[in-house]
């Protein structure tokens, strides 16, 4: 009985050995084993073949033949020079002094949004330009000219005279998450097209004091001087934000950069191409945020919805009886939580319709109807 144990022990010993080495130096051999390899999530970048390298080169294949380069250019005169004022200096030195034109040149990107030849990009890659540019990602250039621009968006559309064009795919920007992968396409500093990696570092961004109206994407893919105007696209491919500014004290990328959400994008850009202007909705109200302290004050014992600072004479909203002190809630039952989203909801508003405000006025919740107006083309503080 004793040999019989002792030779059991020694045969399991040997094959725990055995396993061990096979384990440890031909894991492969093991049934269920495949040398280590898991299979691939479609989370992830793809892996080459061979190679195992992790690779976002197909979303950049699908989406860099749609971005294009802008090379922009303007007159500008030199001031005349004051002593072309005396009549003697003219005598001796002539007209040499006189004002002269000279070209200031500007530089940026662009994403093709159909296959006709218009493009999307900043409203100030293209402002004051009297000559537009467009270089393709082929290399070919041709001539552009604006469709129609808007500064309170920073975003214009400019047409080519071209068929046939590579058209960027539209993502859904509602569906981006802090933490998603994006990429950066343009011209930065005109080195040439260009990609940058990084992640979406915050969404919903505003009080920036860029644009009028701001929700921008804010990521650490590198952004720099050019890029204004590009794509900025997810680990598909497909177009998530449009690369407008960059926060930097040095002027050049420190990982902070913002996006144009496509949403916004595509809803000026549509306006854009139909009638060369963005019309936006208007009631004539300023907005002030509340405060824990002037919930105080009022005895709301909530800070939700928007305090109204002032109301317009004649606008809209004095018409339809709203008074400085009234909190606005909801617009068209939709709730805003800050000025910002407020004055996003009142511009969405279509002008001539009527609108339905729920406010709380004192104790009182109220509703009223307003007529909304057409927002005035100049920049103002009213909304």
């Amino acid at each position: 009985m004793y040999r019989l144990w002792l030779t059991f022990a020694q045969t399991a010993t040997l094959c725990l050995a055995v396993l061990f080495v096979v384990t440890t130096l031909k894991p492969e051999w093991l049934p269920g084993k495949s040398g280590g390899t898991t299979a691939a999530d479609p989370a992830l970048p793809s892996t080459r073949a061979g190679a195992g390298t992790a690779s976002y080169s197909d979303a950049v294949r699908k989406a860099v033949p749609a971005v294009v380069s802008i090379f922009t250019s303007k007159e500008v005169k030199r001031p005349r020079n004051p002593f072309m004022n005396d009549p003697l200096f003219r005598h001796f030195f002539g007209e040499r002094f006189e004002d002269e034109a000279q070209r200031a040149f500007g530089l940026g990107s662009g994403v093709v949004i159909n296959s006709k030849g218009y493009i999307l990009t900043n409203q100030h890659v293209v402002e004051a330009a009297d000559e537009i540019e467009v270089a393709l990602s082929d290399g070919k250039k041709l001539a552009a000219k604006v469709v129609g621009s808007d500064p309170e968006s920073d975003l214009a559309v400019l047409h080519v005279q071209a068929q046939d064009l590579p058209a960027i795919t539209l993502g859904r920007a509602e569906d981006l998450k802090v933490g998603d992968v994006v990429l950066a396409i343009g011209n930065p500093l005109g080195v040439g097209q260009t990609v940058t990696m990084g992640i979406v570092s915050a969404l919903h961004r505003t009080g920036l004091r860029i644009n009028t109206f701001e929700n921008f994407i804010q990521t650490d893919a590198a952004i720099n001087q050019g890029n204004s105007g590009g794509a900025l696209i997810d680990a598909s491919g497909n177009l998530v934000g449009i690369n407008t500014a960059i926060l930097s004290q040095s002027g050049g990328s420190i990982g902070i950069g913002f996006a144009i959400p496509v949403s916004t994008a595509k809803q000026v850009m549509e306006q854009l191409i139909a009638s060369g202007a963005v019309t936006r909705g208007w009631v004539g109200v300023e907005l002030q945020e509340i405060t824990p302290d002037l919930a105080d004050s009022f005895k709301l014992g909530t800070t939700a919805g928007v305090l109204v600072a002032g109301v317009q004479r004649g606008s809209p909203a004095d018409r339809a009886g709203i008074k400085p002190g009234d909190i606005i809630m909801t617009v068209d039952g939709n709730q805003a939580k800050d000025p910002d989203s407020m004055r996003s909801l009142i511009v969405a508003l279509t002008p001539g319709k009527e609108a339905r405000l729920r406010l709380k006025r004192g104790q009182s919740d109220i509703e009223l109807q307003v007529k909304v107006g057409k927002r005035p083309e100049v920049k103002r503080t009213l909304e």
